[in-house]
């Protein structure tokens, strides 16, 4: 089977947002993709991208995407946020998630990023084994916060 790893592309979106409503699925929160296609096109391939991605392909078949936008630290500068990893349910165990990540840690360091950061459900136990072989550190000590508007 031959993967492809390529930086994901406008016409992408349309799959991609297809892979999006799987993991919100998989995370048992099927309703919570609002994002429209158009948005989400504008927003990673419009005059101001503020989101890049990785798409991994199996016979011209997206089966999986890295996405990702850069987070500023005012202590650590910038660095690369992984906001979704995903790959289809019936492609896991390919170690096609490890052709995404690290075409992804390449990719923050050809930028000069000095990290990557994350987040993981924390019943979600094959992503923390899969974040664990890249001796990944899990911070208890943070909360996550937010605001709908």
């Amino acid at each position: 089977m031959d993967i492809i790893i390529r930086k994901a592309n406008r016409t992408d979106c349309e799959r991609m947002m297809e892979l999006i409503q799987e993991l919100a699925v998989y995370e048992k929160a099927p309703d919570e993709v609002t994002v429209s296609l158009s948005h989400f096109e504008e927003s990673g391939f419009g005059a101001n991208p503020v989101w890049w991605a990785f798409v991994a392909e199996v016979q011209g078949v997206v089966i999986g995407m890295a996405l990702y936008y850069v987070r500023y630290s005012t202590w650590k500068g910038q660095r690369m946020y992984l906001e979704d990893i995903l790959v289809t349910e019936e492609m896991r165990g390919k170690k096609i998630g490890s052709l995404l990540f690290d075409a992804l840690i390449i990719e923050a360091k050809e930028k000069g990023f000095n990290g990557m950061n994350w987040q993981v459900l924390e019943w979600n136990e094959p992503a923390i084994n899969f974040y664990k072989k890249y001796n990944a550190n899990f911070d208890p000590e943070w909360v996550n916060c937010s605001i709908v508007f």
